[in-house]
């Protein structure tokens, strides 16, 4: 009787205790996701960007909306396995590129990521990476608009969005 008393008591405990700790996770989870945002429109701001979510970058795909889509991602790693139907590729790196370093864009030069962008200044370029916390595309989309391009966006859910929305991907044949 007594181990009874003690099972039901020892239960109750933790019952009573499990929504404090749901409420806890509910929180950290918001400061998590408050963080988050917060980068995301610094990075856009200082960047001088637009953002698209996945379902309006389909839209416009779907629509034919003239565009050069690109996946910032390595070629082998990445883009060659998976990617965006009809994007292009050019890796940029993770970390914010002050200045350019061909070391971090696979031996490419500022003027090779000028010639993929085209001479209209005004041609939509839609950039995209792997997640929203990946910012290689940030880094794509700061220095098109650097070159001169007004029509510029960043997709920052990335292949995980796409995915998540369940959108068709491609590889490399």
């Amino acid at each position: 009787m007594k181990i009874t008393r003690f099972a039901s008591a020892a239960l109750c405990c933790a019952l009573l205790s499990f929504p404090a700790l749901a409420v806890d996770a509910k929180f950290e989870a918001e400061t998590a996701k408050e963080t988050d945002a917060v980068k995301l429109t610094r990075d856009t701001q200082a960047g001088d960007y637009q953002l698209l979510t996945a379902a309006e970058l389909k839209k416009m795909i779907d629509q034919g909306k003239p565009m050069l889509l690109v996946d910032t991602m390595p070629y082998d790693a990445s883009y060659k396995k998976e990617h965006i139907p009809g994007a292009a590729q050019f890796l940029f790196p993770v970390p914010r590129m002050a200045a350019w370093d061909v070391k971090e864009t696979d031996g490419k030069s500022e003027a090779d990521f000028a010639t993929l962008l085209g001479t209209d200044k005004g041609r939509t370029l839609v950039f995209y990476c792997g997640f929203v916390n990946c910012t290689r595309s940030d880094n794509a989309a700061t220095w098109a608009r650097k070159l001169g391009y007004t029509n510029v966006y960043r997709f920052p859910g990335g292949l995980f969005s796409w995915k998540g929305a369940d959108f068709p991907l491609e590889a490399v044949k």
